[in-house]
Formats: structure tokens, sequence, C-alpha cells
């Protein structure tokens, strides 16, 4: 882990938030263009046209273009398992095939993680994150570019990311290796709400989910981040409604909650309120404990059965709560964890 900190760090201080979009809505916010302040997919500059590839940190991938039911095509990376790698790395989910088994044969084995961004920048920004969920957690990884986001074509809107997300799934539920494994959806910030929004429409599917300061709607966003606007919220048409699509999500399925409590941009209780949603999906009680982790605490909740977890982080902003102490050691605790549940 300690070799791919620096690269995460470094991705840190270039992250593209969704502050970005956000912080712009102020007096924009008007029925028409609102899609244009909402996403900002040219931002920082050069996003829509340069997007770092993972063989630029040493990853292999597939480019993959996908086209969806209203045809428009979307770009995605797909990072699939190589036993050779297992020589350097295990971890508890390791399941040694044979030496003669084909390499297909270990990519069955590990879980498949579909990586949803925030509404900044690009995929590609991304793949530092994905190298761990990759080389240290040794999940297959598909990485998948929005509608009118990097080289992807089209228009973002909330409808179009559904349908992107959808068709990401179904290409790994047809695919002969990707669907005998499971899939776990991690979004961050609006990725989190593309996450519950596909849970939610497809239960039997989805193995478990890994959420990161994401919030209930978008438009009980304006008034904490804009207040002078509160009186005209009802003119964000881009819904993301995840707090009535949360309760649609089996209890069966996991949930793991990261929140960063300095928050700028989703105030943390969205997520307090989004995991006390969570935890009704079963009458249970829950219970906290304190790690410590390089001398900085963290909080851990569960929702009583020991499957979903909430996770606090004290110092974790908006774009930098995957650096703060503990946030990989709870990712990984809870992927490994579902081999055994």
């Amino acid at each position: 882990m300690s070799d791919l900190i620096p690269a995460i760090e470094s991705f840190a201080k270039g992250a593209f938030a969704t502050a970005a979009g956000l912080s712009t809505i102020g007096v924009g916010l008007l029925w028409y263009g609102q899609n244009y302040l909402i996403y900002p997919a040219s931002f920082p500059e050069g996003s829509r046209t340069n997007v770092p590839v993972p063989t630029q940190y040493d990853l292999p991938y597939e480019d993959l273009t996908l086209v969806t039911q209203d045809r428009v095509k979307i770009r995605c990376y797909l990072l699939v398992q190589r036993k050779e790698l297992n020589l350097a790395t295990k971890t508890t989910f390791d399941i040694l095939p044979e030496a003669e088994d084909p390499p297909e044969k270990y990519a069955a084995t590990r879980p498949t993680i579909i990586m949803f961004h925030g509404n900044g920048g690009n995929m590609g920004h991304r793949i530092p994150l994905a190298k761990i969920f990759y080389l240290k957690m040794r999940c297959n990884v598909m990485m998948v570019s929005y509608r009118g986001y990097g080289l992807s074509e089209g228009s973002p809107s909330e409808e179009g990311f559904q349908i992107d997300a959808q068709t990401a799934l179904e290409y790994l539920l047809d695919h002969e290796v990707f669907a005998k494994t499971p899939i776990i959806l991690y979004g961050q910030s609006i990725g989190g709400a593309v996450s519950i929004d596909l849970a939610s429409r497809n239960p039997e599917t989805i193995r478990a989910l890994i959420l990161e300061n994401t919030f209930m709607t978008l438009p009980s966003l304006i008034p904490s981040a804009l207040p002078f606007l509160s009186p005209f919220a009802f003119l964000c048409h881009q819904k993301w409604e995840s707090a009535k699509k949360l309760p649609k999500i089996p209890v069966t399925t996991p949930i793991l909650m990261l929140s960063g409590l300095q928050d700028e941009v989703v105030p943390a209780e969205h997520m307090k309120e989004l995991w006390e949603i969570a935890k009704t999906r079963r009458n249970t009680g829950s219970r906290a404990f304190f790690k410590k982790e390089t001398e900085r605490e963290y909080k851990e909740v569960n929702d009583g059965t020991g499957k979903s977890k909430f996770v606090e982080f004290p110092e974790g902003h908006h774009n930098d709560t995957f650096i703060q102490a503990g946030y990989w050691s709870a990712v990984e605790t809870f992927v490994a964890g579902l081999e055994s549940s």
C-alpha cells in the first residue's frame, strides 16, 4: 500500500471536485442550462480530450466502447485480473487456480468493482484509486466514463447517467467471466447517487455498495450550499433522489458508507441521514467503536448485523477523504468480508 500512497496524494491535490459544479450553480440555477453547471465535464481544462490511460500507471487494461439503448457511445476501462499478479500480492480473496488453468479462470474468482466518479474531471483521473482495487485487493475493475465526459459521446444528464450505468452493468452480466463474479459498486459524490440508483433497479445482481460523500438529493444541497437560492430549489430538475431509492436495496446487500466530516460541498449530515435510512432496511440496533491508525482516529459504526458499515473521517474533505488514515483499510476489510458473508 505504501508505494501507492504517493500517487493517491498527488491525485488528491489535483482532485476535481463536485464543488466546481455546485459552487457555480449560484444565480444560474435555472430550468434551462443547469446541466452545464451541475455536470462540469470540461473542468479542468482539457478533461474532454486528455484522458489518462491505465498503462500510464503500469496497469494492463481493455479500452471498451459500449453503445447504450439510446445509441450513445460511452467509453470504459476494464482491468481484468491476471493470475501472475498473485506472485507479488496475496489477499483474503485469493483462490489460486492450477497452473494449467486458462487466464480467465482466475479473474472469475475475483470480485468486480464498477467505479462511478464525481462530476468533475474524467475517469482517467481516478486511475490511482482503481490501482488500489486492482493491485491491493485483486479485484477486476470497470471504470465508466459517463456520456458527455472524457471521450464518451452525448450530453450529461440524470437519465443519461442512469442509462450509462445500466449499460455497463449489463455488459458484465452478459460476459462469460464477469457474470460469475460478485459485482460491487464504488461511487464518489454524484457517483454514489448513480450507484444507489443502479442498485435499486437491480437488487438481485449487485453484491455490495461502497459510497463516499454522496447526498440525499441534489436539490436538498441548495439550502446549505446556496442559502439565498433556497426558495428556488424547485428549479433543480436533476433530482438524484437517493433517499427514496436506498430503501429499495435489499438488506442482504451490504453497504459501506465513507464520510468526510469536513466536507465543504456535501454536508456530512447527508451521509448520516442516508445511513439512518440504510439501517431501516432492517429493524436492528447499531453499535459504535473506534479504531486507531497512524495516530489518527476514525469512527466506524455497523448496522447491528455487521454487514453494513458507516465510517467517519474527522479530517476528511470532499476531495481528500480517500487519502485519510483508515480509508483503504476499511474498504479492504469490507470487500474481503463479502466472501465469507
